[in-house]
């Protein structure tokens, strides 16, 4: 038996029908395989771009054929903590923009929130449609044991990849049929119905028959643009700019040809600093002028809520096992990786004694940017990264380095372990809470990184979910 036709040492009972397959695969298909599904990523456009390098901007996202697979069991307990954890995002939220109980409780410091650039403070007493902040969220979650999950950040603005969940899946029902019917694997196809159903339930009260929704980006270059116009097309929505848009009459409307019409939903992914030149970056040619006025006036949704950067915050992440005990009453179901808030100096004389063991973060950082893996690093860039803390130290945040679960990716020489995260979809309305069953898996392609993010040279999966 070769390496390509087993299974890793220690087989977890939901690949046991995928790895008796997997048995009785030649290698040489499964290399081919592999091809034709890179091949189906370039023909459709599955791409992502890369800012600051001097290479070709433009890049093929890297995807591995072998599915991580999660039983029924599992997830339901991840789906159990991740609701719990969206609802007190929303109600935190809604708390800090309003009265702001949890500091006048003391549960978090008040310059915590008061200086921190996400905090919009145009957003004090507004009231979103339906009450919702965070219409789309992504929890990135990390295995560390067979039943030991722990959520390593909160997506709470405008989180990317479920274009990518659902591409993976397309492929993987493509290449390989008849897997999906020996293994009964939760459907994710039905996600940009969801997503439009959800949006339309977050309509203003100034909606007059069915909600129209569109989708804001900010143009081509965008390193999401194609999840920006896959989502439009699979939703059946329209994909605007913000030169398309306008207020009209105290709504914002999009250019038609047959005049301007009216939008009730705005799924916007564009930052806040952008979204309105007359009330936020006066230089912005992305966003739309008096839009923000509108929102205020409840003329219309934008999903997510501007404002809710806070709830992204590296540093207040570090504070959410308490806003889920203050706003929920329960014990978090769904465990913080510990956290070293570098602008307490006790935590940062550790985290300068400790460097070459951790994992340092910027705040406000994402995509891999902005970080130190300790263990990983030379001396020399744990030295520059030690300069950046010690100039800015309410930059960062330092977590230890998890002992993080693999799963097998397939190579020219077999399979092989490599790291990876989960970023499960959620969706938010007042008709409830609604999370795809799955996500996206992104794997660490280079043996022994710990960095699963694509710009970072990682790749993903396609995830499946059992059923009971």
């Amino acid at each position: 038996m070769t390496q390509a036709q087993t299974m890793y040492e220690g087989l977890r009972p939901p690949y046991a029908a995928f790895d008796a397959w997997l048995k009785g695969e030649n290698p040489g298909r499964l290399l081919r395989k592999q091809h034709e599904a890179e091949e189906v990523f370039r023909l459709t456009g599955i791409t992502f771009n890369v800012y600051g390098r001097a290479e070709a901007a433009e890049r093929l996202i890297p995807f591995d054929i072998i599915p991580r697979i999660i039983s029924g069991r599992e997830w339901a307990r991840l789906a159990k903590g991740i609701e719990q954890r969206v609802r007190a995002i929303n109600a935190f939220l809604h708390d800090i923009y309003h009265r702001q109980e949890i500091i006048r409780a003391g549960r978090i410091p008040v310059e915590m929130i008061a200086r921190n650039a996400a905090f919009l403070s145009k957003m004090i007493g507004v009231e979103p449609p339906g009450g919702v902040y965070t219409h789309i969220v992504g929890i990135d979650l990390v295995r560390t044991g067979e039943d030991e999950f722990y959520v390593l950040e909160d997506n709470a603005r405008t989180p990317s990849g479920v274009s990518y969940m659902l591409e993976n899946r397309e492929t993987m029902l493509q290449m390989f049929p008849e897997l999906f019917s020996r293994n009964r694997v939760r459907p994710v196809s039905n996600y940009p119905l969801a997503l439009r159903r959800s949006l339309a339930a977050c309509a203003p009260a100034a909606t007059r028959g069915d909600p129209v929704v569109a989708v804001l980006t900010p143009g081509l270059y965008n390193s999401a643009y194609y999840e920006h116009s896959f989502l439009a097309d699979k939703m059946g929505v329209e994909l605007v700019e913000g030169h398309d848009l306008r207020v009209v009459g105290g709504r914002v409307a999009m250019r038609t040809t047959e005049g301007y019409k009216p939008i009730d939903v705005l799924y916007r992914r564009v930052d806040d600093d952008f979204l309105d030149p007359l009330n936020f970056n006066p230089e912005s040619g992305l966003g739309v002028p008096g839009i923000f006025d509108v929102y205020r006036a409840g003329g219309i949704t934008i999903a997510n809520a501007p404002g809710t950067g806070i709830a992204d915050d590296k540093a207040v992440y570090s504070y959410m096992p308490e806003i889920v005990r203050f706003y929920t009453g329960e014990a978090p179901i769904l465990q913080n990786v510990p956290t070293w808030r570098c602008n307490e100096p006790q935590a940062l004389r550790y985290v300068l004694d400790n460097l070459h063991d951790l994992v340092v973060k910027e705040v406000h950082g994402s995509g891999g940017y902005g970080m130190l893996v300790g263990p990983t690093s030379s001396k020399k860039e744990i030295a520059t990264f030690r300069e950046k803390l010690l100039a800015n130290p309410g930059n960062y945040i330092a977590q230890p380095t998890l002992a993080l679960s693999t799963v097998p990716i397939f190579t020219r020489a077999g399979l092989a372990p490599r790291h990876v995260d989960l970023r499960p979809y959620v969706l938010v309305s007042p008709d409830g809470v609604t999370i795809t069953p799955g996500g996206l898996t992104r794997v660490a392609l280079k043996k022994g990184s710990l960095v699963v993010n694509s710009s970072q040279g990682g790749g993903t999966k396609d995830t499946w979910v059992l059923e009971e």
